[in-house]
């Protein structure tokens, strides 16, 4: 029998550097090329591991944790359905580098930017929903609502803002729209696209696993933690790309047809390191004290566990 608990991370989520390291393999880009078969085969041996506690033929501590890891970059955790691979946080880095390097790059016209944020939100959305917290449904109808109200927020927020710096001198403020743009479309698209938490509350278990019941209070917290997080992942990417370009460009260091390729590869370094630094800032299994809890959720903890000071759940990322 083997003391190989794959139930937990396996490095301390206690400590920054801990869990940096669980998202530095759970957002690998390399994940999402793996195939059906792949993926299926991770799964399998997580769920043979898990009956048996015995380490597969061939297989050691290390292999072991590689398909664990590949299992959790394509499976829900709350669901355990496969989750849709662009909406996985392995294609963070890939699509966040193309869909960020164009809104920085074609941002002077109003058809560029209105083409570039839907782009960007429809990728955030599908994101969004692909990561929620918690196993209840989000119907059709609050689907469509809140994939147009997130859209709608954004296109808004980049349309405001590029009519407010159109006519400055200083063009790094023109550069930067998108990344305002960005930063309030987040706490817009990641709480309607996640709208089904707010109204029906997030799974809440004890730390011994037990489901006290579903939370709304803590799905509000697990959402604004979510949306910290993706605003910090977009500043290295979308602000220090911008700056470099402007001052390169000031410098005559850049070409104009060097632009584009320059910020791509600038983006998508940053990207890179950025989606598993600022998964990292928070664990994805939060806590909540019980006075915070709902007051039914406060009844139930009185009742049944009257020794729990917190309760924990997934906030989604």
């Amino acid at each position: 029998m083997s003391n190989i608990d794959i139930d937990k991370p396996r490095y301390d989520q206690s400590t920054y550097t801990g869990r940096a390291k669980h998202f530095l393999q759970l957002t690998n880009p390399l994940n999402i090329l793996a195939t059906n078969k792949q993926l299926d085969e991770a799964k399998h041996i997580v769920d043979e591991f898990r009956k048996t506690r015995k380490l597969p033929p061939g297989y050691d501590e290390d292999k072991l944790w590689a398909s664990k890891y590949l299992y959790d970059s394509a499976y829900h955790p709350d669901t355990g359905e496969k989750m849709f691979v662009l909406g996985r946080m392995a294609a963070q880095a890939p699509m966040n580098t193309i869909i960020t390097g164009c809104m920085i790059t074609f941002y002077k016209t109003t058809r560029a930017t209105v083409f570039w944020q839907w782009v960007n939100q429809t990728f955030n959305a599908a994101v969004n929903y692909t990561n929620r917290s918690g196993d209840a449904p989000l119907s059709m109808t609050q689907l469509v609502a809140s994939y147009c109200a997130a859209c709608g927020g954004a296109l808004t927020t980049a349309l405001y803002l590029n009519s407010k710096v159109k006519n400055m001198k200083n063009p790094l403020y023109a550069r930067l729209v998108p990344f305002a743009a960005v930063c309030g479309a987040n706490f817009i698209n990641i709480p309607m696209m996640r709208s089904g938490e707010i109204i029906n509350g997030t799974p809440v278990f004890t730390a011994d696993g037990d489901r006290i019941g579903d939370s709304r209070h803590a799905a509000v917290y697990g959402i604004t933690l979510v949306c910290l997080s993706r605003v910090l992942m977009a500043v290295p990417g979308m602000t220090l790309t911008p700056v470099l370009t402007n001052a390169a460009l000031r410098r005559g260091i850049l070409g104009a047809r060097a632009v584009a390729p320059f910020q791509l590869a600038l983006v998508g370094l940053c990207v890179t390191f950025a989606t598993p630094m600022c998964c990292a800032l928070f664990e994805q299994r939060a806590s909540l004290p019980v006075g915070s809890l709902d007051s039914h959720l406060k009844e139930v903890v009185e009742k049944k566990y009257d020794n729990v000071k917190e309760v924990y759940f997934n906030k989604g990322l």
